[in-house]
């Protein structure tokens, strides 16, 4: 009979997500890029043999529910006697679990006394993956066929050694090669790291042992996520926002979620959301699920052992060629700002039911900027990834977060030294954007400016960012924050405003200025205790006027 029993299980699950936690931190020590090794903008995960998750890395929970997606089609491709120890399977495909082509997943099985007891997984971003745009994070692409490699499942890896000529393929379609191959093999090593960690658990307590206690462990999280539910009064709850454009059109694009929530069960649907659109802000299947799941957790059980277990009592009903289920060929690069505002407007629906429990609308979009030219150092191509945030909404008790992501990313920002250590830029301001949070009993979160100066010619600039149309949203009486702009050369007689999203070429001298989104307040800013907006004009946060 197994050892199975409560105690057990929490000591397995706590080993699981050290794993986890160790795959990841592997992979950053081990990388090259700036986008994993400081940015951080990876998880990892571990799973049964039945491709079931059981515990998740303290990473991106973006990237949450792709696993799941993924994982489904890997057991469909690869029969248990085609699985074997040191092997490693790639997939990048959005439309096949997948997030975008830059986020690269890679699994290796996890075999023990002769059978499959479960798998490693991880996913990153990676510098380059080809397409049209250096780093892949041009606004304004039509097809996925543009943005860049798209792998099919193969195994990268066959019993421990290199298949030369996968990697092969893949270094001669990007402009990066040494640092995207560098960081694969991080990947790679993350999910051997993991197999090794795993072998020692099950042969600590058993098989038998270690698969009762995962059942155990996700049968608990599925139980405490249904007596959160029981607590949400019967209804049906409705949230909307909107995408600021596609990068092709001006045209808005709605987000439309509608929670039915009954008993200890929910189901949420898109009804009244737009279709697909040209531009690359579609957002595939596996990211809208990780949005909802993201935002109904976080709200019902922020605590709760995130696995498997959490999703059983959700249904989520997405019509395909919708803007959040999109047909091939959709492109879907820019997919984080239509993620985003699905949170949001969850937490706009939810906001109805639990008002405590929410926050007013944060900046609600990743401003995601690539640099691409030649380094004058060393005569090869380089590509800069820059990725920020902005406010986070304010809470029902406190202020939102000054210059803090939020929202499914959790990513770390790049280090100035380290962004002009290696790629030929300067970063002249970097800095947080007085009154950009909006007023309120509680203060919106001010969000950051960050101005970078191009120290060479010829530098391709692609980027896609939001909310610069329509502001974050303010709660219960609170005011909107700032929306963000991106400008260029700021403080010049050649100031002038740019798309959020698009590609265009730089020049020496040339300056950069993202100034992203800030946060809405929360509640009557009437009531808001004299002493703290004393200390917010003290701090020059908010100003006077």
């Amino acid at each position: 009979m197994p050892n199975a029993d409560p105690i057990t299980m929490q000591v397995i699950r706590y080993g699981l997500e050290q794993i986890a936690d160790e795959m990841g931190y592997t992979m950053v020590r081990t990388s090259r890029s700036t986008i994993i090794k400081e940015i951080m903008d990876i998880t990892c995960a571990v799973f049964d043999h039945n491709g079931k998750t059981l515990a998740q890395a303290h990473h991106a929970p973006m990237l949450l529910t792709g696993f799941e997606i993924t994982m489904e089609r890997l057991l469909q491709e690869f029969p248990e006697d085609q699985l074997y120890d040191g092997d490693v399977i790639i997939a990048n495909d959005p439309y096949q679990g997948g997030q975008h082509i830059m986020d690269i997943q890679t699994f290796a099985p996890v075999r023990f006394e002769d059978r499959i007891v479960g798998f490693t997984g991880s996913i990153a971003h990676h510098s380059d993956m080809g397409g049209a745009a250096a780093g892949g994070v041009a606004g304004g692409l039509t097809e996925i066929f543009m943005e860049g490699l798209r792998l099919p499942m193969v195994k990268l890896y066959k019993k421990g050694e290199p298949d030369k000529e996968i990697f092969d393929i893949i270094a001669n379609n990007i402009r990066v090669p040494d640092k995207t191959i560098g960081d694969i093999k991080a990947q790679a090593a993350s999910g051997f790291v993991g197999v090794r960690r795993m072998k020692e658990i099950f042969a600590k307590y058993g098989v038998d042992t270690v698969r009762e206690c995962s059942a155990m462990l996700q049968d608990y999280s599925e139980s405490r996520i249904r007596d959160g539910l029981k607590k949400i009064p019967d209804g049906t709850y409705s949230g909307v926002d909107f995408v600021d454009d596609d990068g092709v059109s001006d045209d808005p694009i709605k987000i439309n979620v509608n929670i039915h929530k009954k008993g200890d069960t929910a189901t949420i649907d898109f009804k009244g959301t737009d279709l697909q659109v040209r531009g690359n802000t579609n957002c595939p299947i596996a990211t809208t699920h990780a949005a909802v799941y993201y935002a109904l957790i976080c709200v019902i059980d922020p605590h709760v052992p995130p696995n498997s277990g959490c999703y059983r009592p959700f249904n989520v009903e997405v019509e395909e060629g919708l803007v959040v289920n999109p047909r091939m060929p959709g492109a879907v690069a820019a997919r984080t700002n239509t993620s985003q505002k699905i949170c949001e407007a969850m937490l706009k629906a939810l906001s109805q039911a639990l008002p405590e429990k929410v926050t007013a609308g944060s900046h609600g979009q990743i401003t995601t900027c690539g640099f691409s030219g030649i380094h004058p150092r060393t005569g090869k191509r380089f590509v800069y990834i820059d990725i920020q945030g902005g406010g986070a909404g304010a809470r029902a008790i406190r202020d939102g977060r000054d210059g803090q992501d939020s929202h499914l990313a959790r990513f770390m920002n790049t280090p100035i030294e380290a962004a002009e250590l290696e790629h030929p830029v300067r970063i002249e301001r970097y800095e947080l954007i007085p009154d950009s949070g909006g007023a309120g009993k509680y203060r919106g979160a001010l969000s950051p400016r960050r101005d970078i100066r191009m120290l060479i010619d010829d530098v391709t600039f692609s980027r896609y960012s939001d909310r610069q149309k329509f502001p974050p949203w303010g709660v219960f009486g609170g005011k909107d924050g700032l929306p963000g702009k991106l400008i260029m050369n700021p403080d010049t007689p050649d100031e002038h405003r740019i798309p959020s999203k698009g590609v265009m070429t730089l020049n020496k001298g040339d300056v950069i200025s993202m100034r992203c989104p800030g946060a809405g307040g929360y509640g009557d800013p009437q009531e808001r205790d004299p002493e703290l907006l004393e200390a917010d004009i003290r701090d020059g946060k908010v100003t006077e006027s």
